[in-house]
Parts: C-alpha cells; structure tokens; sequence
C-alpha cells in the first residue's frame, strides 16, 4: 500500500538528509540544531530568546542553553533589550556569517545531492505535492484546536 511507503520515506529521508549533512558539516563545530538557530537569527535579527524559541519550536530554556554555547563560541551576542530589562536581544557576531555561508553551501550541495536524476520540472512537481501536504497537515492541526 503506497501510504506505508510514504509514511515511511519521510522519516527515513530526513534521517538520512541529517546524517550526511552532519558528516559533511563534522569539522565546523557546529550542530545542526545551531546551524538552525543560527539562520533564523539571521533572517531575525535583533530578535529576543522567546521569539527564536518559538521560531525554532524549541522551549526557552533549550534555547538558552544553545545561545549560551553560541556565544561562547563568538557567534552570538546578548545585548539589554531597551524596552525590557528582563530580555535580552540577539544579534550575530562577525564570525558566524562566513560560517553560516558554508553551511549554506553544504546544505545546498547535500540537496543537489539528494535530487540526482530528478529534473528541474519534476523537482518542482515534487515540491507542490509537499506543499499540498504540509497545507493537509495545517489544516488537520487547525481543525484540532478548533475542536479542543
């Protein structure tokens, strides 16, 4: 039946995406989870710890611990958020923008990768089917809390 096929590829794609990107990655010193946090800061920039731990779906206090790690490394700063003494703002430091752009590169490599032998309008094609999925999926998610 083809739903256990799929119920299956998804897991063991994005299992097998997160094994060889972290072989890929093993000399920089940097975790995927970091990498996460690290491009969402990025594209958030000057954002505080709640923002990213929802952004990331992570709790604040995992967070925490992983922008502790970050900054010690020298990749994030904390800075007094003005309008709140409690929060801290997060900004990149210099060192994390080059290595962000190799662990683009590496990702970017890995899906090239990954989609040998598929072409651009099937790559495509494939790319809509997850999105009408991820849509699927929403939409059952909004419909629970709805009936909570």
């Amino acid at each position: 039946m083809i739903v256990d096929g799929l119920q299956f590829a998804f897991p063991d794609i994005a299992r097998q995406l997160r094994r060889v990107f972290d072989e890929r990655a093993k000399g920089l010193n940097v975790t995927r989870p970091q990498w996460r946090a690290l491009l969402q800061l990025a594209r958030h920039e000057g954002c505080n710890q709640g923002a990213l731990a929802d952004l990331l779906e992570v709790e604040p206090i995992t967070l925490c611990r992983m922008v502790d790690r970050l900054a010690e490394s020298g990749l994030v700063e904390r800075r007094s958020d003005p309008q709140d003494r409690r929060a801290w703002r997060l900004y990149l430091l210099p060192k994390a923008r080059p290595l962000l752009m190799e662990l683009q590169r590496i990702g970017a490599a890995l899906f090239e990768d990954a989609m040998q032998g598929i072409d651009a309008e099937e790559q495509q094609k494939l790319l809509d089917k997850l999105d009408k999925i991820r849509e699927n999926l929403a939409r059952c998610d909004a419909d629970r809390v709805d009936n909570d």
